[in-house]
């Protein structure tokens, strides 16, 4: 990884993105049609910045989407991993989701080149399962976020956020604060490559 640790510390999504579920209706993730384990009560979620580097000539940082439950001491549990290209349209689809009350599918583009690369992955079903499409499907008073996994036809819902308006609100200026955090780490990382490139490293 190329960059400076203290300025990554400093952007620390998972402090500063926490939002409180609880007084939203009722949401869960769901560990998939084949577990042994009930669904999980959702009680908080947030961003967290998991990593940031410099690879084959491009800037890059993952992003992980967690949830918090009183079931598991509060710990976060990520739910959803993605890049930085991720962030902006999910926003614009659940919000539209949600106000339009329209299911979206959200179609997860293959990364350009040579690197095969994952751009989504989820964490609900298996250990980093690649996505190529993501399913919003609005409720009375939740969004279902659910994906279609690997190959074939299968689609898991993975989990639920609420569908109110201050949800929406509180969502939006969340991930927009995130979302500029995110493109601030990006600049930093390709300023640090190219000041080491300039000095011959």
């Amino acid at each position: 990884m190329i960059g400076n640790p203290s300025t990554l510390k400093d952007r620390n999504l998972e402090q500063t993105t926490i939002m409180s579920l609880k007084r939203e209706p009722a949401c869960f993730a769901f560990l998939c049609s084949r577990a042994s384990l009930p669904p999980l009560p959702i009680d908080a979620i947030n961003l967290d910045l998991a990593s940031a580097d410099y690879f084959d000539g491009r800037a890059s940082v993952w992003t992980t989407l967690e949830v918090r439950s009183s079931a598991t001491d509060d710990r976060p549990t990520a739910v959803l991993g993605f890049d930085e290209a991720f962030l902006r349209p999910f926003t614009r689809a659940l919000i539209e989701a949600a106000t339009t009350r329209v299911a979206y599918r959200m179609s997860i583009v293959p990364v350009p080149g040579k690197t095969e690369r994952s751009r989504v992955v989820e964490y609900v079903t298996g250990p980093g399962t690649a996505l190529r499409e993501i399913i919003l499907t609005p409720q009375d008073n939740v969004v279902l976020i659910g994906a279609a996994v690997g190959d074939d036809e299968i689609e898991e819902t993975l989990f639920q956020l609420p569908r109110s308006d201050s949800f929406q609100r509180s969502f939006a200026k969340m991930t927009f604060q995130a979302d500029r955090a995110l493109r601030d780490t990006l600049s930093d990382i390709e300023r640090a490559a190219r000041e080491r490139r300039a000095r011959g490293g």
